[in-house]
């Protein structure tokens, strides 16, 4: 499949509101299996004196993390170019000249959410108010959302 880049000067981008949405979808896809392996680490937890609890908490946050990034950098750095909430609602991610981003690019877009969530969301509130509604994350990977043409 031939990939086709938008042009940026002409895009229309997506807005905070947009974004926050498909964000909740996301997460509702997430919640099922983290649920699921939460749950696991939860029983190894109270059905083991043996086990150190400590140990097997942080592993079960090291999934879940682990799980969020795989879901985020492999479905926005493929020929969707989006997460299922981003594609349900006609957005996708795109680089500096408007193509595909790698699984780098992604990688360090996921991360660095961490730092727009940490300085009291406004790294995600920027998506709201700046020119080309680009977010903390989106100015550290240099990728933009923008509205799919069809």
């Amino acid at each position: 499949m031939r990939q086709v880049s938008v042009n940026i000067s002409n895009s229309q981008f997506a807005g905070f509101w947009i974004r926050a949405t498909a964000l909740l979808v996301d997460l509702l896809i997430i919640l099922i299996p983290s649920f699921m392996i939460h749950s696991i680490f939860l029983g190894i937890i109270y059905s083991s004196t043996m086990l150190n609890q400590e140990l097997v908490s942080m592993l079960d946050a090291t999934l879940s993390v682990a799980i969020c990034w795989i879901y985020f950098a492999t479905l926005q750095s493929s020929s969707w170019q989006a997460t299922v909430g981003k594609k349900t609602l006609g957005i996708k991610v795109v680089d500096k000249n408007g193509g595909r981003i790698s699984f780098g690019t992604a990688t360090v877009r996921y991360f660095g959410k961490s730092l727009s969530g940490i300085i009291f969301c406004i790294g995600y509130m920027m998506a709201g108010w700046t020119k080309k509604k680009q977010g903390l994350h989106d100015m550290i990977a240099s990728t933009y959302v923008v509205k799919e043409t069809r």
